[in-house]
């Protein structure tokens, strides 16, 4: 008799999970209608004894679709080395901070057992969002990454209008767009950099946002899913952020989105990253998104598809065989 494959998922506490608009209840799902046994586990309970990675998983079995409020059904935990698991899958939300490194350390004395972790820890630290853009300049509008509040300036002066982030963090938390005469850009650069002590990032502010949005290339393994979620933003805001009250609207992937998966995916594939989301703005990519990429419910419901399954699906033929 053939032995089920098992995944468990590394992710925040399911009492702040939101079970309609999540991606990884979507994940959980998709893998146990592939005939996987699914666990779940936090930050809180994993940890390392003697170099091996032990954690504390919990039995979750999604019922209802992972619709409503009653998601979940979970069983009673145990405490075990993380190998032997088949997959694991790293769903903790950012920011992006010191525990969130050690967790990969932790994490990654599992892969070195056999398990396979998506996205693969080294990845995640290597990558960080907003500064992996440097790796494909061919395909981003011009940016800056720097303390220096006078070349911020001057790269202001330069483009004319800019849009200022902070290095770490998610959702659009204190992004500013500043035109050039606004008397508060001194305060935005010290504000980001700490007075010159912190790197952040300045960016081309690209109009297009406010008609087409801020689109969101989902990769699987390396491959584009068909359509896109243009996240548009709302009349009082800039941002092109669900989490700050953007309307999500999918649509199919443009020749020009097309090329950049082509150009970035490859690299995605090679690294062990098997689930990105690229943000693009206009024609350009502004973030690459590794830690906890989401839209898998709002693409799937306006779009059709199953894109939590072929994720499930890729994960599953990484795995050996029994």
């Amino acid at each position: 008799m053939t032995a089920r494959p098992s995944l468990a998922v590394l992710m925040d506490p399911l009492e702040a999970i939101k079970p309609a608009k999540d991606s990884t209840v979507a994940m959980l799902a998709a893998a146990a209608r592939r005939g996987c046994d699914t666990w779940y586990f936090t930050q809180d309970d994993l940890s390392a004894r003697d170099g091996r990675a032990i954690a504390r998983l919990t039995p979750i079995e999604v019922v209802g679709g992972g619709k409503d409020g009653n998601w979940h059904r979970t069983g009673t935990p145990v405490v075990r080395p993380l190998a032997g698991i088949g997959a694991v899958l790293m769903r903790k939300d950012p920011p992006f901070d010191t525990e969130y490194v050690y967790t990969t350390y932790l994490l990654e004395r599992a892969e070195a057992e056999g398990v396979l972790v998506v996205n693969r820890p080294q990845g995640l630290r290597d990558m960080n969002e907003k500064v992996y853009t440097a790796w494909f300049p061919d395909c981003c509008a011009p940016t800056l990454i720097t303390r220096d509040m006078d070349a911020m300036g001057a790269f202001l002066e330069e483009q004319g209008r800019i849009v200022c982030k902070p290095l770490e963090g998610m959702g659009g938390r204190s992004i500013f767009v500043i035109a050039v005469g606004d008397k508060n850009a001194r305060v935005v650069f010290e504000t980001l950099t700490g007075y010159g002590r912190r790197y952040a990032m300045v960016q081309r502010y690209l109009p297009e946002i406010a008609e087409t949005g801020d689109a969101r290339i989902l990769l699987v393994d390396g491959e584009p899913v068909p359509h896109v979620l243009a996240r548009i933003p709302g009349p009082a805001d800039h941002r092109g952020n669900l989490a700050a009250g953007a309307k999500g609207v999918g649509r199919a992937l443009s020749d020009r989105e097309r090329w950049l998966a082509s150009r970035i995916g490859p690299v995605m594939r090679e690294r062990g990253m098997l689930f990105v989301g690229l943000d693009v703005i206009g024609g350009f990519v502004t973030e690459i998104n590794v830690t906890s990429p989401t839209g898998i419910r709002e693409l799937e419901a306006q779009c059709g598809g199953d894109i939590a399954g072929d994720l499930m699906d890729a994960v599953l033929a990484r795995l050996p065989r029994p």
